[in-house]
């Protein structure tokens, strides 16, 4: 399987335009911080671990650019804060800045190796993520996936988002666990919602799957409740931007949609997110800050107006799966039972 780097560290921080994806592979040298939070906006980078890593050599960025351009503290510390606070849902951004610019005091080799480090403990926290996933579910779904082989099948998956290496710097999250279900020979087929309005799943997900050599069908959003209750679901993984203290777990928006569909067909829905995206310091999820996007991302497609000029937009990046529609938060360190009132906090 080709490997995907959504972001590297060479002379400077390098991120794979996600944007362009799938027509074109493009990578962007990032040397400002203007150049970064562009991107961070623009989701030309995206996904809660490749945020954080970005966020982390997003600070190195500043400091080499705060020396060619010979900004006092002040200034490199409010440049830094605009890096934070590109995505304020995302809690894997803040954190990934603020463990890098706790060394700032010890000079721009320090952040960088700090970066470093976060990157390459991301790289093995989702491989982790991927056998903690893989296991919990292959246990749980014993019975399910025993009663498939008499029926000359394998499990049905579906997914919302990207949560592949497109969103993370290793293996991925949710997609993760799918692709080492897919190699212990468990995964028939897996269900890519597209992800409207930004289409993260037709153009990234489908991507990474044909990539990995998983078969795949894409669905519409509003199509997967019916696919859920229709039968065609044995299970649903998805990721996370931010999990409460609770369980509480926000994702892109339409998860919500998802979840309730599970619990209604009495199907198993998991949320897979390493541990630095489990918040305890946010109680539930009604604390968690939600983003609110451009009114063009509904009204145009490529540029192109399909709605009326004056039309009002309610147009939210995520939303909250509370904690008892969640089988379990399946973390690098264990399989949370958020469902049964276990707290992570």
């Amino acid at each position: 399987m080709r490997e995907i780097h959504a972001v590297a560290w060479s002379d400077c921080l390098t991120l794979l335009d996600q944007t362009m994806l799938p027509r074109e592979e493009k990578y962007l040298s990032i040397a400002t911080v203007d150049q970064l939070v562009e991107a961070i906006e623009k989701l030309r980078v995206r996904g809660a671990p490749a945020l954080g890593v970005a966020g982390a050599y997003g600070v190195v960025t500043a400091m080499l650019q705060a020396e060619a351009e010979n900004w006092d503290h002040e200034k490199l510390a409010q440049e830094v804060l605009r890096i934070r606070n590109a995505r304020p849902t995302a809690v894997n951004l803040a954190w990934g800045v603020d463990k890098a610019s706790s060394f700032i005091p010890d000079g721009i080799d320090a952040v960088l190796r700090e970066a470093q480090i976060i990157h390459a403990q991301d790289v093995e926290s989702n491989l982790q993520m991927a056998k903690n996933g893989a296991d919990y579910i292959e246990s749980l779904l014993a019975n399910r996936i025993d009663e498939l082989k008499k029926e000359n099948r394998k499990l049905r998956l579906l997914t919302h988002c990207n949560t592949g290496s497109l969103a993370a710097t290793g293996v991925g999250t949710a997609l993760g666990v799918i692709r080492e279900l897919s190699n212990r020979g468990l995964v028939e087929e897996v269900f890519a919602d597209e992800t409207r309005p930004l289409l993260q799943g037709s153009r990234l997900t489908a991507w990474e799957l044909e990539v990995s050599g998983i078969n795949y069908k894409i669905l519409p959003d509003s199509a997967a409740a019916f696919a859920i209750t229709s039968g065609l679901i044995d299970c649903a993984l998805v990721g996370a931007d931010r999990v409460a203290a609770n369980g509480d777990s926000a994702n892109k928006v339409g998860t919500l949609s998802v979840a309730l569909a599970c619990n209604y067909a009495q199907i198993p829905f998991f949320i897979i997110a390493p541990e630095s995206t489990v918040d305890r310091t946010t109680p539930t999820g009604k604390e968690i800050p939600i983003e609110m996007r451009r009114a063009k991302e509904i009204t145009q497609i490529n540029g192109v107006q399909i709605a009326p000029l004056n039309a009002q937009v309610f147009n939210p990046a995520f939303d909250v799966t509370p904690a008892e529609l969640i089988e379990a938060v399946i973390t690098d360190v264990k399989a949370y039972r958020v469902k049964t009132g276990e707290v992570l906090g």
